[in-house]
């Protein structure tokens, strides 16, 4: 049986195979006998009869084939492209690809039968039915429909300004799913399929900057901006009016800075916006970050430490008190860094209380707190009610004043682990930087144990590297003599479609670790300058940053052109 309802004696064979099942393995099925349509599959999941064995009954009566693993199932590119998801989610079904001219169709349950006839005649193909886990098929749905890409620039070729006044946007509070933008109008969906699209490349940030003329959409991917999309002046106002409205901001008010917030869902993830506008002599601009909930953590084994840089910083966070710092410009991975620290830390045996802004992941088993000025909740304000929450384990986003770090000292002194975060470029400014702050020098030597410096670089894309000679310029920057280095040592991307064409595809990060130990705690002590710091330390055996992103470019995992771009380079 392929299509169309369920009749006649059907549903006898179909109560009789579920009974048949049920007695088998020891399953009490209320009576059957009365049940018409496909409640009888509800009412035997209800009784506890698992999936496997309802599938096996469904396939014997209804004389279809069972799916039982659809892992290594394509979808459908027409079944994608034509059909809504909600039609897919409302009835579970997927279109599966095939190389003959019938439409494999996976269902979970009987229900959907009596929708292939209706596919058949929409698609205009053939359409047979195969059995799957209805788990399965709800993830393989949000998996089909999360690839699709391009549809934001077909959108914005299609907008017509009077169609898009002539319709009312209207904001909700439920997460919106972008993945179903049928039926909306014509600007919401645009907007829902940029950030659809900035989501699918993985971007950290969607940037909706006005000229003159027109209104570019550029992404940051990998740390670098991109452009990628031109929309007409004349929907300029419609558009970031729609992102003003995800973010309840005042949609009114364009001549003074805005924040706001919103949750949209992509498939089975759920990301938070944080949304911040500013006025600018073209209009407004707007700046989208996207924190994606559902993005896997990064355990330190996997940020790219050299094995003696990760042995020494495992050895500082298995410290019962001290503080430890994680230094580097906005974006270069610092709270990834921590984050993948305080998993490595036994939140069963130890109490990790943090003070964030924003809360950007969540962590099992660890108590997070958001910090918001507005509300009066800052880091040495929450830092203070923190410290009566008996803690083990403290993480400070950020030190910000002379309140926080006298607050952060005064816990790492009285026996409390403390991480925290500073925007210094390199590890031994992280100490002068405190002392700037007015911190007394015995005070910081007594309390700090280490400060990680780093930066996010841009790997090789494996999928086109190739051997690569940089420019001796270039090396002689980075303290390499060109004629040492082996010809197809090093290697670059070539440019590819999974790369997006730019040769690099994701990142890495690149470390240094001052470790304070007495003669660095005594330079601490005299006032010593960050370079004459750094210069003890390295003495004892500290790698720079260049050094570490010189290693990663002779192995082949990034390039020159990208250590020198975060700045790293003999002075």
């Amino acid at each position: 049986m392929t299509t169309g309802a369920l009749v006649g004696d059907v549903w006898a064979r179909l109560r009789a195979a579920l009974q048949e099942r049920a007695r088998e393995v020891g399953v009490g099925l209320p009576p059957l006998d009365e049940q018409r349509d496909v409640s009888v599959v509800q009412v035997a999941r209800q009784a506890g009869l698992e999936e496997t064995h309802i599938a096996a009954a469904v396939a014997s009566a209804l004389e279809i084939p069972v799916l039982g693993d659809m892992g290594g199932c394509l979808p459908s590119a027409q079944f994608v492209e034509r059909i809504p998801i909600a039609f897919a989610r409302q009835h579970r079904l997927l279109g599966l690809a095939s190389d003959n001219g019938c439409l494999r169709v996976a269902i979970a349950d009987p229900a959907a039968l009596e929708q292939l006839d209706v596919l058949a005649r929409y698609l205009g193909r053939a359409v047979q039915a195969v059995l799957a886990p209805p788990a399965q098929i709800a993830s393989a749905i949000n998996a089909a429909y999360q690839q699709r890409s391009g549809e934001a620039q077909a959108v914005i070729q299609r907008l017509d300004r009077r169609e898009v006044l002539d319709e009312l946007v209207q904001s909700t509070g439920r997460a919106e799913d972008l993945l179903d933008s049928s039926g909306r109008a014509p600007i919401i969906k645009l907007v829902n399929l940029m950030v659809f699209e900035a989501a699918q490349a993985s971007a950290s940030d969607v940037h909706l900057q006005p000229y003159e003329d027109k209104l570019i959409v550029r992404l940051r991917i990998d740390g670098i901006l991109f452009d990628a999309f031109d929309l007409p002046k004349a929907v300029q106002e419609e558009v970031i009016s729609r992102v003003k409205v995800m973010g309840r901001m005042d949609i009114a008010e364009k001549r003074l800075a805005q924040d706001g917030r919103a949750t949209v869902q992509v498939g089975d993830r759920i990301i938070d916006l944080r949304i911040a506008s500013l006025p600018t002599s073209y209009g407004e601009r707007i700046v989208i970050r996207l924190l994606d909930k559902g993005a896997r953590l990064y355990t330190l084994g996997e940020l790219g430490m050299p094995p003696s840089i990760l042995g020494q910083f495992r050895r500082l966070i298995a410290l019962e008190h001290g503080l430890i710092l994680v230094t580097g410009p906005t974006g270069s991975g610092k709270t990834t860094t921590l984050y993948a620290a305080l998993q490595e830390l036994n939140a069963k045996e130890r109490n990790i209380l943090t003070l964030e802004d924003p809360i950007e992941y969540q962590l099992q088993g660890i108590s997070q707190t958001q910090v918001s000025e507005k509300k009066g909740m800052t880091f040495a304000g929450g830092l203070r009610h923190v410290l009566r929450q008996d803690p083990d384990v403290i993480m400070v986003g950020e030190i910000r004043d002379r309140e926080t770090a006298v607050m952060a000292i005064q816990s790492a002194l009285t026996g409390h682990l403390v991480f925290s975060t500073l925007h210094t470029n390199d590890a031994a400014s992280a100490i002068t930087r405190l002392l700037d702050l007015g911190i007394e020098p015995y005070l910081v030597a007594s309390s700090l144990v280490g400060a990680m410096a780093q930066r996010l670089v841009r790997r090789v894309c494996r999928s086109c590297a190739a051997a690569d000679q940089p420019g001796g310029s270039d090396l002689r920057l980075l303290g390499l003599d060109p004629a040492a280095v082996a010809p197809g040592q090093m290697r670059r991307g070539r440019g590819c479609k999974s790369c997006r064409e730019t040769g690099y595809s994701g990142r890495v990060g690149i470390f240094e670790l001052l470790t304070v130990d007495e003669p660095v705690r005594r330079r601490i002590q005299s006032c010593a300058t960050a370079s004459e710091i750094k210069a003890t330390a390295a003495e004892a055996g500290m790698k720079a940053l260049l050094d570490d992103g010189v290693s990663k470019i002779l192995n082949g995992t990034t390039t020159p052109d990208e250590v020198l771009r975060v700045g790293c380079a003999i002075a």
